[in-house]
């Protein structure tokens, strides 16, 4: 059986707006496992962005467990979170982030020399990501002469420099058309099998539903099952 990433038991989000409290996560579990894909899927407003946001440090919670990658998030600080973040966990967003006046190569090197790497060294790395995506060729061109499924691979590509155990995908393809999103995809089973890397990826896009080793269907901020696929 494949080693167990993360463990999330009975989280509960609340958020107050305006005197009104809404439970944003009702008592939400969840397993990850080694080299797996698992899409969290559910309508708009259902508390998936919520979820990953806790599960990724980003957003504290009121009640519940969480353990990612063997740490006990809630016994985090600020500082410990972000150095955490830092070192083990990718981000890809659906309207891809990257910086319009960088070149695609240093888009990918950016969380590197953050890292206070070597601009030499950040470069290798990033342009061994760029190969790995098939975008080597669009080192030097700026995101705005990239096509959107270009732009989404660079921007895996940065979330991959670092070499993170987890990436969550939020949205990943739904700006994207029906061609640019399957290889997106494609790209993203490639990487959970040959890189070692667990992703979970935030969706509502019935049409990428097929590339998941595990889907877990959300609604009203409550897991309501979890299906092993193939």
């Amino acid at each position: 059986m494949s080693k167990k990433i993360l463990h999330c038991e009975n989280i509960t989000k609340i958020f107050n707006a305006q005197a009104v409290e809404v439970k944003a996560l009702q008592g939400v579990s969840l397993d990850v496992y080694e080299n797996e894909l698992l899409m969290l899927v559910g309508p708009s407003g259902c508390g998936k962005t919520t979820f990953v946001s806790v599960l990724s440090t980003l957003m504290n919670f009121e009640d519940g467990y969480c353990e990612v990658l063997g740490e006990d998030i809630t016994q985090m600080n600020d500082e410990e979170k972000t150095a955490f973040r830092g070192k083990n966990i990718g981000f890809v967003f659906q309207s891809f982030n990257l910086l319009p006046s960088l070149s695609s190569l240093d888009n990918v090197a950016l969380p590197l020399t953050i890292a206070r790497m070597s601009r030499d060294e950040a470069h290798k790395h990033a342009k061994d990501i760029l190969d790995a995506v098939d975008l080597l060729d669009k080192a030097d061109i700026k995101p705005n002469n990239l096509s959107g499924g270009q732009q989404q691979r660079v921007a895996i590509a940065r979330a991959l420099v670092h070499q993170p155990k987890l990436i969550i995908c939020d949205e990943p393809t739904s700006s994207l058309d029906q061609k640019s999103g399957q290889v997106v995809m494609q790209l993203l089973k490639k990487i959970t099998k040959e890189k070692g890397v667990s992703m979970i990826v935030v969706t509502h896009d019935n049409r990428i539903y097929k590339y998941a080793d595990t889907t877990a269907y959300m609604e009203d901020g409550k897991i309501l099952k979890v299906e092993k696929n193939g």
